[in-house]
């Protein structure tokens, strides 16, 4: 005999379980960077997936997805002069660079980006922004496939506040950290 799963229902906007919903907690954070979120297509409808939440937050924000079967996966905005890549090695940018006027953010696991670092030519091609190793003490929830262990709201909250300061990031920083604390109440994702 099997046991039946209980499923509990996802909000259908940020897709976390309805009792972890972040909805009515998610801000409007105006940049001047765009950023361009590359989430991987297995990605897309994982419960812990950030990327979502973050294109949610940032008016300034293009989600797209990569891998999906039979499809070709245009490259175009990727190639737009003066954007940069959020990564933690290839060609840094030279140090009187102006800032970047798109930031392209690969949203998977960390095997999952750093394949499509290697499969898509144009992204080995851009200058990285890299983040420098957080806090301690910082509250976030540990991806251990991830060497920094940040999610992807995490890593943009800190790329914001590099490149525009600490009060542009800091919405999005209460955000990540009301995330980790709902889940870590809940003690699942389920």
């Amino acid at each position: 005999m099997s046991v039946p799963v209980f499923r509990r229902p996802r909000c259908q906007r940020c897709n976390l379980p309805q009792h972890l919903c972040l909805c009515a907690e998610i801000p409007q954070v105006a940049t001047r960077t765009r950023i361009v979120l590359l989430q991987h297509i297995v990605e897309t409808w994982k419960k812990s997936n950030t990327g979502r939440v973050a294109a949610l937050a940032l008016s300034n924000a293009k989600l797209l997805t990569y891998g999906a079967p039979d499809e070709s996966f245009d490259t175009s905005v990727l190639s737009e002069p003066g954007t940069w890549m959020l990564f933690p090695d290839g060609p840094a940018a030279p140090p009187d660079a102006p800032a970047p006027r798109q930031l392209v953010v690969l949203d998977g696991s960390w095997s999952q980006a750093r394949r499509m670092s290697q499969r898509i030519p144009v992204l080995r091609t851009l200058p990285r922004l890299v983040l420098p190793p957080p806090e301690s003490g910082m509250l976030m929830l540990r991806e251990p496939t991830h060497p920094s262990g940040m999610s992807t709201l995490d890593a943009i909250a800190r790329a914001v506040a590099m490149l525009e300061g600490p009060e542009a990031a800091a919405a999005l920083e209460r955000l990540a950290a009301l995330r980790v604390q709902r889940i870590a109440e809940c003690g699942t994702l389920n």
